[in-house]
């Protein structure tokens, strides 16, 4: 059996963290909702778990025989950090040794973006069980910059002159196959993964224009015009509020962090935003 179990395979982060251990030839264990979603890689065993982390006895069983969990961050929902603290639970019993976290660059239990406060708990629990951990704390995704904008190609929010360093899906699976195909290397170990740059959002804004040919603009909002602008999505309020938290955090400083832990650990710089866009040209469909 797989010593190396592997949760959100199915995902954009997961799937591309299982092909590239598939493709190292190191044997896992995919733990999915639906195991006809699960992609179709040599060594890799397939558990599928329904409930996902909700499933705390389905999910122990899928985890017995494993040293090594990587747990990817559940979907945003309100009983989140309740998930994952049952998923950790499951695995303490059924054994395992260490777990890799997908966390937040902000994780704090006072964190201006409000899921990094789910991070923040979920850390907590894990270090509670006294298994081994790593945590990778990503920056928000570079993938997503251009989705902030919209069709509109307009970002809009109260960011301020706040600079952030977004990373790449890429550099983020880039790390996580690295601590994954080695592991106890990285036990204890608090990766915090961001880009190569700072930059504010009207600054990414000038970029993507040059980059694409094609004109982006950043309009400030207060909080009220935001809360003003989003309430037609239909989004629950504990929604909207995290989205809006997105751009808050920007303004006062909690993401203007800069670190060398993705070429530290991949032995290559992190992607710009610029080369993220050229390696996945579909981020700009839409």
């Amino acid at each position: 059996m797989a010593d190396l179990a592997v949760t959100g395979s199915t995902g954009a982060l997961g799937g591309r963290i299982a092909r590239t251990l598939a493709d190292l030839g190191v044997e896992q264990r995919l733990i999915v909702r639906d195991a006809g979603r699960a992609p179709k890689l040599d060594g890799a065993e397939v558990r599928e778990v329904p409930g996902g982390y909700a499933d705390p006895a389905g999910f122990r069983e899928a985890l017995e025989g494993v040293g090594t969990l990587f747990l990817v961050s559940a979907e945003e929902a309100p009983d989140r950090v309740a998930q994952h603290r049952s998923a950790i639970e499951a695995a303490r019993e059924a054994g395992v040794e260490r777990i890799v976290y997908t966390s937040f660059l902000g994780a704090a239990e006072d964190s201006t973006f409000l899921l990094g406060r789910d991070h923040w708990a979920t850390e907590q629990a894990i270090r509670e069980t006294g298994v081994a951990f790593t945590f990778l704390r990503d920056s928000f995704y570079m993938d997503f910059i251009p989705f902030f904008a919209g069709p509109e190609r307009t970002f809009r929010g109260p960011a301020g002159d706040g600079r952030l360093s977004p990373v790449s899906r890429d550099d983020v699976a880039a790390v996580a196959v690295q601590v994954l195909s080695t592991p106890g290397a990285h036990d204890g170990e608090i990766y915090a993964l961001t880009g190569p740059d700072l930059f504010t959002l009207a600054e990414a804004a000038e970029r993507l224009s040059v980059h694409t040919g094609k004109p982006y603009s950043y309009v400030e909002e207060t909080i009220e015009e935001a809360w003003e602008s989003r309430r037609p999505s239909g989004a629950p309020d504990w929604m909207i509020e995290g989205w809006i938290s997105t751009y808050t955090a920007i303004a006062d400083g909690s993401l203007d962090q800069l670190s060398d832990d993705v070429e530290a650990v991949t032995g290559r710089p992190p992607q710009t935003l610029e080369q993220t866009i050229d390696a996945h040209p579909e981020l700009l469909e839409g």
